[in-house]
Order: structure tokens, then C-alpha cells, then sequence
């Protein structure tokens, strides 16, 4: 019986190692990633770097304006909002690499970017009010958390759909960060020059409602991609950053326990990754038995 397009599975030399298909199956190098699924990923960092800087680049004006706030507290917000934006991406990259992984975390993001967008927009529209004022910093920072998870994961996942051991598309994945970088500027420009006139001179409801929009349809164009991204395959499926935690919440439970119950433990149970440490030496208390022994003098 013939297999259908769908079920069919790639020939081994067609098959891209690292990387799975939407159904975790292996993926085929012509009928998967490559520029066909760059450029959806493209189009929504377009959408997103446009969106935020829609907000970014004209927000002191609002706050001076609409809230009546003066230029020493609006410089203040902003420059609080702003750090907060540039410390989430930390927050968004131990969620895509322990949990999410980065197509759903684009996802997630993007979610929580329309929707801080949308109460922004009904903010703007509210009359001058404490509802108006605590709605507005609400969706703001709702905004500034869905940046978070767009910035490492985006570029990330589009370099995924370039197979770097293969000559040309390694070559095209150079490419592809040249075409990141000028349409992301293409999109930051045009929001400067066009969504900063609208949103001073006719409505602060429209320009904080067509960024919105412009996430709606990025999102839409995302997932139409959906089942030509190639998606990497993850090691251990574990993140750096449990590996690290797990070194500290062993040392922990061990703090107050000697060796000779340490070392009783450690015979029924497996044991984590180690290297003894003398700066950090408190963290030796979550090396293996056997090695906790050794290093003591045991």
C-alpha cells in the first residue's frame, strides 16, 4: 500500500540530524526549513520590534500628556519599564530551554504581547482616571513580559531552520541574519517616522491599536509556518540552569549532614555531576559520596 505525503518518512541522506518535524518525526532537509520558514519567523520579529518600539519611542509624550505626569516621574517610568524590558529576555530563555521550548514560547509571548497591546489600547481610551493610570502600567508591563520571551527565542529559531553542516545552508543562515537585522530596522524606522505622527497628532487609541493589530497578524503568519519549522532536538531535554539548581539544593539538604551519612545515601540513589570546588567549597556538600569522602580525607 503507498504512503501518503504526510506519513512518508525522508531518506536517510535527506534527513536533518538535531531536528524533528511538529510531530517529533525526522525531518526531511527539502521539505523543511530553509528561507520558506525564515521568512514567517522574520515577519513576526518585524511585527514584534515594530510593536515595541510603537510603544517605547513615543511613551514619555503619553505619560506627560494624557496622564499628566511631569518629566522628572514620566522619565523615571520609562526608565524603570525599560530596564525591566531588558532584564525579562533572561527570564524568557530559562523558559524556552527548561520548559517550553521555543516555538511555544513565541506562542505564549505573542499571546501575552496582543493582550498587553489591547488593554494598552483601552487604556488610551478610558478617560483620565486612577482605573485609566493602573490599566495603562498593567498592560505595559504585561507588554514588556511578552518582549521578554520574543527576544532570545526569535533570531534563536530562525537560525534553527539553516542546517549549519550543510555548505549551503550554512551559507544561507548568513544570509538570513543579514535580512534579520535590515527588515527589523526597516520595521523600527517605519514605526518612528509614521506611528510616532499618528500617535501625536491624531490618536493615541489608534496608535497603540495598530500594533496590536500588526501582533494579531504576525502571530496568524507564524503559525502558518507551523509544519515546515524544523524543531532542534534538545540533549538531555534538561536546562543548564536546573543543572546548576540542582547542584545548590543538594548542597542544601547535605549542610548538616557528615559524610558517613552521605555516603550511606548516596549507595541507594544515583548521583549528580561533579567537580570539587575550593573557592565554593560549601558546595562540595552536593558531590557524589564517594568523591564528598575523598576530598575530605575520609
Amino acid at each position: 500500500m503507498a504512503t501518503s505525503p504526510e506519513t512518508q518518512t525522508p531518506l536517510l541522506d535527506d534527513v536533518v540530524e538535531n531536528a524533528v518535524d511538529y510531530k517529533d518525526r525526522p525531518v526531511g532537509r527539502s521539505s523543511s526549513g530553509g528561507w520558506r520558514s525564515a521568512s514567517f519567523i522574520i515577519g513576526v520579529e518585524v511585527a514584534e520590534r515594530f510593536a515595541y518600539y510603537g510603544i517605547s519611542s513615543n511613551l514619555i509624550s503619553f505619560l506627560t500628556g494624557p496622564l499628566g505626569q511631569s518629566t522628572a516621574t514620566a522619565a523615571e517610568n520609562v526608565n524603570i519599564w525599560t530596564g525591566t524590558a531588558s532584564l525579562l529576555p533572561l527570564l524568557g530563555a530559562f523558559v524556552a530551554d527548561s520548559f517550553l521550548g521555543r516555538y511555544r514560547t513565541i506562542i505564549a509571548a505573542s499571546l501575552l504581547y496582543i493582550l498587553g497591546l489591547g488593554l494598552l489600547t483601552l487604556a488610551a481610551w478610558l478617560p483620565s482616571s486612577q482605573l485609566q493610570v493602573l490599566l495603562f502600567f498593567f498592560s505595559l508591563y504585561l507588554v514588556a513580559v511578552g518582549q521578554g520571551g520574543h527576544k532570545p527565542c526569535v533570531q534563536a529559531f530562525g537560525a534553527d531552520q539553516f542546517d549549519g553542516q550543510d555548505p549551503e545552508e550554512c551559507k544561507a543562515k548568513s544570509s538570513f541574519f543579514n535580512w534579520w537585522y535590515f527588515s527589523m530596522n526597516v520595521g523600527i524606522l517605519f514605526t518612528l517616522s509614521v506611528l510616532a505622527y499618528i500617535q501625536d497628532n491624531l490618536s493615541w487609541v489608534l496608535g497603540f491599536g495598530i500594533p496590536c493589530i500588526a501582533m494579531v497578524f504576525a502571530l496568524f503568519v507564524f503559525l502558518l509556518g507551523t509544519r515546515t519549522y524544523r524543531y532542534t532536538i534538545k540533549g538531555d531535554g534538561e536546562s543548564p540552569f536546573m543543572r546548576i539548581g540542582k547542584v545548590y539544593i543538594a548542597a542544601l539538604r547535605n549542610w548538616r549532614t557528615t559524610p558517613i551519612a552521605i555516603a550511606s545515601a548516596e549507595e541507594s540513589r544515583g548521583t549528580l555531576p561533579h567537580q570539587s570546588s575550593e573557592q565554593f567549597s560549601f558546595l562540595n556538600k552536593a558531590l557524589p559520596a564517594r568523591n564528598y569522602l575523598k576530598e575530605n580525607g575520609n
